[in-house]
């Protein structure tokens, strides 16, 4: 795997967090501290009771390395990050403000359908019923998306994926917590991935929350959600986010293959944002977005 997309959970660190020679140093009250090259971290989640100062945020941002804090469940809800030097963000941010809406519209078409498609794979590895439909209603997705398909196939997903379930933003339930905490990982690349590509992060395709820092970060990892929902769906019934192996789980799902090439997620994540980028400002004509290859040795017929 290549270095800098090594992601490190202290959700449940009881410490304090230091940093000494290019390295980022974890030092437990009652045990000796482990020492992190800053060099090899893409991104530190830190919990309620790890204690860092100033100095630890301050390298972390010239490293390029995202500390997101989680709550006490250990769920994702804030991140610090560095500011990114793209050698072209002034002229991409202006062509990323000025994009038409017609090539807006068409951007989130191919996001949703990459998306839509990824469910089926992952209705089809699992054996659930529903991934011939879910690869039909992709096909229908236009731009802009008016007929709302993803709402759709969403409702059509979830009903599917686990039985008497409802997604719950929140995270009500393990699986939903589960699944947030997977997705603020994933989160966590998409969040370097755009600002190494020099874009706005606030200003998104689709997604367009007054209060939101991260729309186009969310309009992004769209496609990525069904590599978290494949992990937690292949889980047995009963285990909990509380399980450090859950954890450790679902961050090897954020980073796990994604196309047939066998490239990681946040690889990937990153190509995609530097095509926006490209998009925005005319180089390309077309958003090419890629939905998740699962291995075709685990594929059945759809």
């Amino acid at each position: 795997m290549p270095s800098k997309w090594r992601v490190i959970d202290l959700t449940a660190f009881d410490g304090a967090l230091t940093t000494r020679r290019g390295q980022l140093v974890v030092e437990r009250n009652d045990a000796e501290p482990n020492y992190l090259p800053w060099a090899e971290l893409a991104m530190v989640l830190v919990g309620t009771r790890t204690k860092l100062g100033a100095s630890v945020l301050h390298v972390a941002a010239e490293q390029d390395v995202v500390i997101m804090t989680a709550d006490w469940r250990g769920v994702p809800k804030a991140a610090s990050y560095g500011w990114n030097d793209h050698s072209r963000v002034g002229a991409r941010q202006l062509a990323q403000v000025n994009l038409t809406v017609p090539r807006r519209k068409n951007a989130w078409m191919h996001l949703i359908k990459a998306k839509v498609t990824g469910q089926a794979r992952v209705l089809d590895l699992l054996n659930r019923p529903g991934a011939k439909r879910l690869l039909e209603m992709a096909k229908q997705v236009r731009s802009g998306d008016p007929d709302n398909i993803e709402a759709q196939a969403s409702r059509l997903y979830w009903a599917r994926l686990f039985a008497k379930f409802s997604r719950d933003t929140d995270g009500g339930d393990e699986r939903n917590a589960m699944l947030n905490y997977g997705y603020g990982v994933l989160r966590g690349h998409g969040i370097r991935a755009v600002l190494a590509a020099g874009l706005l992060p606030a200003l998104g395709v689709f997604h367009h929350g007054r209060s939101n820092q991260f729309n186009l970060v969310d309009d992004l990892i769209e496609p990525f959600r069904p590599v978290i929902d494949f992990a937690v769906g292949s889980m047995p019934d009963g285990v909990s986010l509380e399980d450090p192996v859950v954890k450790r789980r679902l961050v090897a799902a954020a980073a796990d293959h994604y196309d047939e090439a066998g490239y990681g997620v946040p690889f990937v994540l990153e190509g995609l944002a530097q095509r926006f980028g490209r998009y925005c400002e005319g180089e390309l004509d077309r958003f090419q977005v890629g939905a998740w290859a699962a291995p075709t040795a685990l594929l059945g017929t759809v």
